[in-house]
């Protein structure tokens, strides 16, 4: 027979760079409007202008497991699926939003929420936890799910409600034995096994046992992916925590510096069509220093002028006044300032990943 246990108490939320390498910087929260501190340049001439709805903005901060993928409206939030998480000792029953795991982009995505657990809160929920004295007899082929189990499943579920699971003999054994439970299982759903796994110390606090390396594979395949696009060759034994930490850090920098895209490509096809400065290939750090040479010139360093040719610089610096009305100003250098700020993460988070990995 199994023990019951309750859900834990809930821990306080971090900040999104609450995982920063020790002396490591931290990444900036995205502006939030087109509303900011007046430039010096305009304090010294006093020119004033309204913005509109052209220019330059950007969007609200949000956490990680909100910042995965283009999460869409409420509505969408609405379903959720329940989760059968086995522990080396028992079993738990989680509940999260269904709408994480049916995204496009899903398998790139879902291993970033359980990187940390700040990020996973609000998303994954403790239902309940029981221990069992033996696994094997609370589900298997010959006697189907234990009234135990079958008892702890039916206080969360939900009519026509999913339950996900890490096997696929469970889900043959579930849907035959419960009827009225259909069982999900993919390779979402061992992505969420991963992260439930690799949070099991926070998520599951009254697990006594740990996992054993066996219990750790496969690997996110989502983590893998991520790995391999930044150049890391790795083996599932080689991606311990310290690694999981910093590729977290490393993925909200990126999807905070992708927010600006779409802003600053904009920007650039007005400097196209204002200066004749044609920015087809550069990268959006290219043209916030661009942006950056054309605002605040005396505060550009020789590095960054050495990015463009001497006749975009001289482009850019005469043809500042015409994009008083088009671009604005003082989002245009807030953005800049960010992303040197993330590049900097990105870079320090690269660097440990590179070390940790070395070292394991």
């Amino acid at each position: 027979m199994g023990r019951r246990r309750g859900h834990p108490s809930p821990r306080p939320p971090a900040a999104i760079a609450g995982s920063d390498p020790p002396g490591g910087p931290s990444i900036p929260e995205p502006t939030s409007g087109v509303k900011g501190s007046t430039s010096r340049k305009r304090q010294r001439s006093g020119r004033k202008r309204s913005p509109s709805p052209s220019k330059i903005s950007s969007t609200p901060a949000e956490s990680i497991p909100s910042i995965g993928s283009s999460f869409g409206n409420y509505a969408a939030y609405a379903a959720e699926i329940l989760v059968l998480f086995e522990t080396p000792s028992g079993f738990a029953v989680f509940s999260m939003k269904e709408y994480y795991l049916n995204q496009q982009d899903a398998m790139k995505n879902i291993w970033a929420i359980f990187g940390e657990d700040f990020r996973s809160r609000g998303i994954a929920r403790l239902k309940e936890f029981q221990m069992f004295n033996d696994k094997s007899s609370a589900i298997n082929h010959v006697t189907g799910v234990s009234r135990e189990l079958s008892e702890m499943i039916s206080r969360y579920h939900h009519p026509y409600q999913t339950l996900a699971v890490g096997k696929s003999e469970y889900k043959g054994i579930i849907e035959k034995s419960l009827p009225g439970v259909p069982c999900r299982f993919d390779e979402a759903v061992l992505e969420v096994m991963w992260g439930l796994k690799n949070l099991m110390d926070s998520l599951v606090p009254e697990e006594e046992l740990k996992l054993t390396q066996e219990d750790r594979l496969p690997m996110s395949q989502g983590l893998k992916m991520f790995l391999d696009r930044h150049g890391f060759d790795v083996k599932p034994e080689m991606v311990k925590g310290d690694v999981v930490v910093t590729a977290c850090l490393l993925y909200a920098a990126e999807v905070i510096e992708n927010r600006y895209g779409e802003q600053l490509h904009w920007a650039a096809g007005k400097l196209k069509d204002v200066s004749g400065i044609d920015s087809a290939g550069w990268k959006m750090m290219k043209i916030a220093t661009a942006l950056k040479i054309m605002f605040d010139p005396l505060e550009t360093t020789d590095h960054d002028m050495q990015k463009f040719t001497p006749g975009e610089v001289k482009r850019l610096k005469r043809d500042a006044r015409k994009f008083e009305d088009i671009i604005n100003e003082d989002e245009s250098l807030k953005i800049y300032t960010e992303l040197v700020v993330l590049h900097a993460v990105k870079m320090d988070a690269l660097r440990n990943i590179g070390l940790n990995l070395r070292r394991s």
